[in-house]
């Protein structure tokens, strides 16, 4: 657990003091309510983010050379800017040929950087964007997330969280720094991700399809920097609608 909240100081350049600050108090989303073993009742989260997409729903293909397809489906509501960005920058072939430039096995696969090193990129606006924080999405296992060097600093990279098991007893950890809900704190620990992230990424989108080609990437041999020895590149994102 140390390990993995050490190594998101550098998820792109600095964080200095975000993991300690990035809780918050998020409320309860209304759904259902949820009794405990030992009695306790509180309302559960919605399961928006585990949703299949809807037919005519927006979604991207993620074509990565020797791997397979990474399918994912988006949340504009919750946030618009990062989807749009995403979305415009990949109808207009931005991220064809970029790579899967830093690959961290069992937390994340992190890409969109066009110099292919974690230090370029742009959003569709040629300045950074803001964060946009939604308390029903959650940097779980196939998030997809705007990947940032401080709140609101959003260009054009982004990561896929691919970590998978968060036991209760990490959780509890983790809620030593950070504020949870128990419904967090259940979507943890029954999707896996990585709690530790919540509050300071936008998730913007949900892997529906391909997370084994992200775990396989996510196994690919890297340097002392987390860059894959071998280059892992993205040769098409197709944005179309969801068929069904």
């Amino acid at each position: 657990m140390i390990k993995r909240w050490l190594v998101t100081l550098g998820l792109i350049t600095t964080m200095t003091g975000m993991l300690v600050g990035c809780g918050g108090t998020a409320s309860e989303s209304a759904s259902e309510v949820t009794t405990t073993a030992d009695g306790t009742s509180y309302v559960k989260s919605e399961d928006l983010q585990l949703e299949t997409p809807k037919q005519g729903d927006t979604v991207a293909t993620l074509s990565v050379k020797g791997y397979g397809d990474i399918k994912v489906r988006f949340f504009d509501e919750l946030a618009p800017k990062a989807v749009e960005n995403f979305v415009t920058h990949a109808k207009e072939g931005y991220y064809d040929g970029v790579t899967f430039h830093r690959v961290i096995n069992d937390f994340m696969i992190q890409g969109g950087d066009p110099k292919g090193d974690g230090t370029g990129g742009e959003s569709i606006w040629g300045t950074p964007f803001e964060n946009e924080i939604a308390k029903e999405l959650l940097p779980i296992r196939g998030a997809l997330c705007m990947a940032n060097a401080g709140a609101d600093t959003n260009g054009s990279q982004f990561f896929i969280v691919q970590a998978s098991a968060v036991s209760e007893e990490e959780m509890e950890a983790y809620s030593a720094q950070m504020s949870f809900t128990n419904a967090e704190k259940e979507k943890f620990v029954e999707n896996g991700g990585t709690p530790w992230l919540k509050g300071g990424y936008t998730v913007f989108g949900q892997v529906y399809e391909g997370m084994d080609v992200v775990d396989e990437i996510a196994q690919t041999a890297t340097d002392d920097m987390d860059k894959p020895l071998k280059s892992v590149i993205i040769e098409k994102v197709t944005i179309t609608e969801y068929e069904g």
